[in-house]
């Protein structure tokens, strides 16, 4: 299980869980007053408004960024739909968007939320997690 760094601006608290990031680039690319990969620490949540983090944390595509909201705060997040969603990246992940559960061959079960990126490569050392092996390995399909 991956662990988790947690970065907090008071209302909400971003959740960073190292060992699932795909390093897509998306959240320093959009949102880089928040998410400074140069730095230690790589994120600031005092950078933006709640709502704007919120918005990029939820375009990660591995679920390696999460939030949780403060008690007493409100979390107006909209769902899609209760049921997830399955989406063949080109040349990538499989990306799984909702909450579902893993059941790993050990039989252990872990709670997913969001977007899980699933491996289609066959290269990833987090598997049968994404770990972004496709980007460096010629995968295509």
């Amino acid at each position: 299980m991956s662990k988790e760094h947690t970065y907090t601006n008071g209302e909400l608290t971003i959740v960073w869980k190292q060992d699932l990031c795909i390093h897509s680039k998306n959240c320093w690319k959009s949102l880089g007053d928040v998410f400074k990969p140069g730095e230690r620490p790589w994120i600031h949540p005092e950078g933006a408004t709640t709502e704007r983090i919120k918005a990029q944390i939820d375009k990660c595509p591995s679920g390696a960024l999460s939030y949780r909201m403060a008690e007493g705060a409100a979390d107006v997040t909209p769902t899609e739909s209760d049921r997830p969603m399955v989406e063949v990246s080109p040349d990538g992940p499989l990306m799984i968007k909702g909450s579902i559960q893993v059941k790993h061959s050990d039989g252990r079960i872990e709670e997913r939320e969001k977007v899980t990126a699933l491996c289609r490569c066959g290269s990833s050392s987090n598997k049968p997690f994404c770990d972004g092996s496709h980007r460096t390995n010629g995968f295509v399909g």
